[in-house]
C-alpha cells in the first residue's frame, strides 16, 4: 500500500515537497512492453517511491517536519506511503502481553546493537563470492509489489478483456523470472479496486470515485495469479482517504461522516484520514478486511508504511482528551494501532486461518516508533499481531547510518516470537541512482549488476528468513538497461 527516492528520501517528504522530495533520472519514462503486446506505462521515475507510492506535491505539503536529532535517523515522513470464496475456519488468537514500555525497550535495544563496519563488510563479501552458487530456499516468499500507480495504466478506463490481457503479461513475466508472490494494492485511499460493501469504486479505476467499472479487477487478479501459480496479497492503506482535491463520492464513508461533524475521520492540512483512535473508524477498516478475506481467494492481507500522517499532536488531541487515558498521547497513538493490528489479525484467522496477515514497516526503527507510532518490536514479540514483518530495507550494505546487512540483523533479532517470519523488502528501485542520503554508499547502485542477489543471499542467513519483496514491478521489468538485464540475471541465478 510502495522507486523513485533514496531509502531516506521518501521519509525526505516530511522536510516538505521539494525537488530532492522526488527522483530524477535519464530514462524518465517507464514503458512496459513485450512482443505479447502488453500495454505501455507511460509513467515518470518519480512517481513511485520508497516501497510504496510517491505522494503528489499536493500530498507532500501534508507532511510535517520530523523532530528527529538522533545521528542514525533518517528524515522521518509522517504518513507515507489480492472471486472464490474463502473457506470458514476460527482461530484462537491469543491476547498479547508486552507492555508499550517494554517493548520500546526492546526496539532500542535492538537498534543500539553495535556491527562493526568490518563484519557488514565481510558479510557483504561472502554474499558476492556465493551469489551464483546459492541455491532456491524451500518455502520462500519471492514477491514483486504492484502499487496502485502501478496498476492504475492497467486498468483505468479498460474494457474487463483490455485489464485481464495487462494482467495475464504482467504476472507472466513475475511468474517465469521465479518470483511467487504478488502484492496488489487494492484500496490505495478508502476506496477499492474490488466490489465492496464498505468502500466506494475507486477513482483510479475509471476517473471517478464511484463508479463501477463494470467488472471486478480482484476477483480478475485472483484467477490469473491461480492461474500463474503465484500467490496473491491484498495491499491496503488503512486510514488514508485523501491528500489532494478530488471529490468524494455520496456514499463513501469518510464524506458522511465529515458532513456530520463526526470525529472518526479528520481533515488535516489538505488530507482526510480514518482516526487511528476512532474504534468506530477501525470497525470500518477490519469489516473492508474481513470482506476481501471472505469473499476473494488471497493468499494474504498486507498493509504498509502509512500510519499516523503526522507528528503534530493536534492532529487528534480532542480525540485523545476525550479519551481519558492515562497513556502519554504518543504511548496511546501506538495503541490504537496495536488494537487495529490485533483486530484485523483476528477478523483475517476467524475467516481463514491459512491467511496470513503481515506489515511492511519502514527499515529505520526509530522513524517507525517515533514518526509513525508504530511499535514492532511489541507486534514482533507476541502472537497475535502478525504472520511476518517485511521492512523496506532500502539501503546498500556501505550506507553510513543502516547499512544493509545490520539492519537486516537487527529486525531479524527482534523477533522473539516462534511463527513469524521475516521477509526482507529490497530497494530494486534504486538501481543506477546515486543514494544521496546513503553517505560513503551513495555510488552503490551506479555500477553493480548483483547486488540485488547479494542482498537476497544475506537476507537468507537470518534465522527468522521467510522471503524477500522487491519494490518494484517496474524497476524489475519494466525496463531494460544493461545493467538491469545484469541484476535479473543474477537474481534468476537464485531462484
Amino acid at each position: 500500500m510502495k522507486k523513485a527516492l533514496s531509502v531516506i528520501l521518501s521519509v525526505f517528504l516530511i522536510i516538505g515537497a521539494t525537488a530532492c522530495g522526488r527522483l530524477s533520472r535519464d530514462d524518465s519514462t517507464v514503458n512496459m512492453v513485450s512482443s505479447q503486446g502488453e500495454v505501455y506505462l507511460s509513467r515518470t521515475e518519480s512517481d513511485s517511491v520508497y516501497g510504496v507510492e510517491a505522494p503528489d506535491a499536493q500530498a507532500s505539503i501534508l507532511l510535517d517536519q520530523a523532530e528527529q536529532s538522533s545521528s542514525e535517523s533518517e528524515p522521518m515522513p509522517s504518513s507515507s506511503a489480492k472471486e472464490v470464496s474463502a473457506s470458514s475456519a476460527t482461530a484462537a488468537v491469543p491476547q498479547p502481553q508486552a507492555s508499550s514500555a517494554a517493548s520500546e525497550s526492546q526496539a532500542k535495544e535492538a537498534a543500539a546493537k553495535p556491527v562493526s563496519s568490518e563484519a557488514a563488510s565481510s558479510a557483504q563479501e561472502v554474499s558476492r563470492t556465493e551469489v551464483l552458487s546459492a541455491r532456491p530456499v524451500s518455502g520462500e516468499m519471492r514477491g514483486v509489489w504492484m502499487s496502485y500507480i502501478t496498476l492504475e495504466p492497467l486498468v483505468k478506463n479498460k474494457t474487463k478483456a483490455q485489464f485481464t490481457a495487462n494482467i495475464d503479461a504482467a504476472f507472466g513475466k513475475i511468474a517465469d523470472f521465479g518470483c511467487n508472490t504478488v502484492f496488489v494494492q487494492v484500496r490505495p485511499f478508502a476506496d477499492a479496486l474490488y466490489k465492496s460493501s464498505y468502500f466506494p469504486w475507486s477513482l483510479y479505476l475509471t476517473d471517478t470515485e464511484g463508479q463501477n467499472p463494470g467488472y471486478d479487477p480482484l476477483a480478475i487478479m485472483c484467477g490469473l495469479a491461480d492461474a500463474h501459480g503465484l500467490r496473491i496479497e491484498a495491499w491496503i492503506n488503512p486510514y488514508r482517504v485523501r491528500t489532494s482535491k478530488e471529490p468524494m463520492s455520496a456514499d463513501n464513508q469518510a464524506k458522511k461522516w465529515l458532513d456530520s461533524g463526526n470525529d472518526s475521520v479528520i481533515e488535516w492540512n489538505g488530507g482526510i484520514y480514518y482516526n487511528p483512535g476512532s474504534e468506530q473508524a477501525r470497525k470500518l477498516i477490519v469489516n473492508g478486511v474481513k470482506e476481501i478475506v471472505s469473499n476473494y481467494n488471497v493468499d494474504g492481507i498486507h498493509f504498509d508504511d502509512y500510519f499516523y500522517p503526522t507528528t503534530d499532536m493536534s492532529f487528534d488531541k480532542a480525540t485523545y482528551k476525550a479519551s481519558g487515558s492515562g497513556k502519554t498521547q504518543a504511548d496511546w497513538r501506538r495503541e490504537n494501532v496495536n488494537i487495529l493490528v490485533r483486530d484485523v489479525y483476528a477478523a483475517v484467522k476467524s475467516i481463514n486461518s491459512s491467511c496470513v496477515f503481515g506489515i511492511s514497516p519502514q527499515g529505520n526503527t526509530k522513524n517507525n516508533y517515533d514518526g509513525q507510532f508504530i511499535d514492532c518490536a511489541k507486534w514482533l514479540s507476541n502472537s497475535g499481531y502478525v504472520d511476518y514483518i517485511c521492512p523496506q530495507i532500502y539501503y546498500g550494505y556501505d550506507n553510513s547510518t543502516n547499512p544493509y546487512s545490520a539492519t537486516v540483523s537487527k529486525w531479524n533479532s527482534m523477533i522473539k516470537t516462534s511463527g513469524i517470519k521475516l521477509y526482507v523488502g529490497v530497494a530494486a528501485y534504486k538501481l543506477g541512482l546515486t543514494d544521496e542520503w546513503a553517505g560513503e554508499g551513495k555510488n552503490e547502485w551506479l555500477d553493480t549488476n548483483d547486488i540485488l542477489a547479494n542482498m537476497v543471499v544475506t537476507a537468507r542467513e537470518a534465522s527468522h528468513y521467510g522471503g524477500v519483496a522487491f519494490y518494484s514491478y517496474e524497476s524489475l521489468f519494466a525496463q531494460n538497461t544493461s545493467q538491469i538485464k545484469s541484476e535479473r540475471a543474477s537474481l534468476k541465478e537464485l531462484f
